[in-house]
């Protein structure tokens, strides 16, 4: 799968893109592998350039953040129905959605009147063919539709409604997605030894259990003169599978067999 995280603030830097980081967390622990990470500006032509992109690679599910409010600068869906040569048009189930919000929005304040001005009926303007999503916690909805064997999800860029439509809308069908598959982790650390040493020691482990995936994470030299270490390095272990004890044993054996060889090379493992 792949995610598109779409907004200017994430280019210049004036936002941190958690977006992100907590989808592929997520995604990954539901059992889905996340290929790419792409981030874009509120563009028309570049939305609808990503996209096509990522189609081209086929993936089953491709998840965009940010772009879905009712400002000039939220083009995601303009994108989108670019991308696929579909029309915009107003999604009578979506508009449904955001004037539920609005009415509610009405009760909880001292406003007369909220109209249903274009900006609004925007966050309802769907390319053709797309279903919406409920929006918990925002008003507008998520967006999601099927092309060609691949599933299109629009979720907002606020981070309390991105994950309030993922868990709501989107992880039982990642679930199903993924089968009977599952994503198991471990981190163990390895001290008193320098990475360069460490790198040849995990290409072994690596070529000798093959299911699993090793990545070493060095602290900061700032952390460790707090810690009072030489060094201390985190060692993660990942792998996929549909049986919970074969990934066990995968990541046991892996483990055992990288502690052995840090240990026989001067170093030591710590839980």
């Amino acid at each position: 799968m792949e995610i598109i995280c779409i907004g200017n603030e994430l280019l210049i830097g004036k936002t941190l893109n958690t977006n992100a980081t907590w989808l592929a967390k997520n995604v990954t622990s539901l059992g889905l592998m996340v290929k790419r990470i792409t981030v874009i500006g509120d563009n028309v032509d570049e939305i609808a350039k990503t996209l096509k992109d990522s189609l081209k690679r086929k993936p089953e599910l491709v998840i965009t953040t940010g772009g879905l409010g009712p400002t000039f600068d939220d083009k995601t869906l303009e994108g989108i129905a670019c991308g696929l040569g579909r029309r915009l048009i107003v999604n009578k189930e979506a508009l449904r959605m955001v004037k539920k919000k609005y009415k509610r929005y009405l009760a909880q304040s001292n406003t007369e009147k909220i109209e249903l001005t274009p900006p609004r009926i925007k966050m309802a303007t769907l390319p053709e063919s797309a279903q919406p999503l409920p929006n918990p916690t925002g008003t507008a909805p998520g967006v999601m539709l099927t092309v060609k064997g691949t599933l299109i999800v629009a979720l907002p860029g606020v981070p309390p409604e991105m994950e309030a439509i993922f868990k709501g809308s989107l992880a039982d069908i990642i679930r199903k997605k993924a089968g009977e598959f599952s994503f198991f982790e471990a981190s163990v650390y390895a001290e008193d030894i320098m990475e360069s040493t460490l790198a040849p020691l995990i290409d072994d482990v690596m070529r000798d259990n093959p299911a699993v995936y090793v990545k070493s994470h060095v602290y900061t030299e700032e952390r460790l003169r707090v810690e009072g270490q030489k060094s201390h390095i985190e060692l993660h272990f990942s792998t996929t599978a549909d049986i919970h004890e074969k990934a066990q044993n995968d990541l046991d054996q892996a483990i055992r067999q990288l502690s052995d060889l840090v240990q026989r090379n001067g170093g030591r493992i710590t839980k």
